[in-house]
């Protein structure tokens, strides 16, 4: 198994954003670029994180907004932004956020797989920096395949 695609419509480099909502809305601005879901998904990763908190922020600077699957899922998919300048999502040990993720999965079973292998690849301390200040899709796509 490994990460679904990563388009470079659905990688957004060097972006602003106001606030967290901001920033997870352009994740799913990426993920709907990407053809990967319809815009009301964008809004249910802002309302799972509005219902249970800064969870999302998965690592320092780094945040993976998801929703659960549902009928505004086209196929699997994953978005990368990273922000010129980090905002804070509410959480006590991992904020600034300076890089999303955006991940929509059809299926219950390919959420916890993509996560799985998300984890993988930011087990390496150097990723979320690598993401943090690339300069092209490719070098996003670098960092995220070298635990392939």
């Amino acid at each position: 198994m490994s990460l679904p695609p990563l388009p470079n419509a659905a990688i957004d480099l060097g972006a602003t954003a106001g606030n967290w909502r901001d920033a997870v809305r352009l994740a799913g601005a990426a993920l709907v670029r990407s053809g990967a879901t319809e815009e009301s998904y964008t809004e249910r990763m802002v309302e799972v994180i509005d219902e249970f908190g800064a969870y999302v922020v998965i690592a320092p600077g780094l945040a993976l907004a998801h929703a659960r699957p549902g009928a505004d899922v086209t196929r699997e998919g994953l978005s990368v932004v990273t922000l010129a300048e980090p905002v804070s999502f509410g959480h006590p040990h991992n904020d600034p956020v300076s890089v999303i993720l955006g991940l929509a999965v059809a299926t219950p079973d390919s959420h916890v797989t993509s996560v799985a292998e998300l984890a993988n690849v930011f087990n390496d301390a150097s990723a979320i920096p690598a993401i943090a200040s690339a300069t092209t899709p490719d070098e996003v796509r670098r960092v995220l395949s070298a635990q392939d």
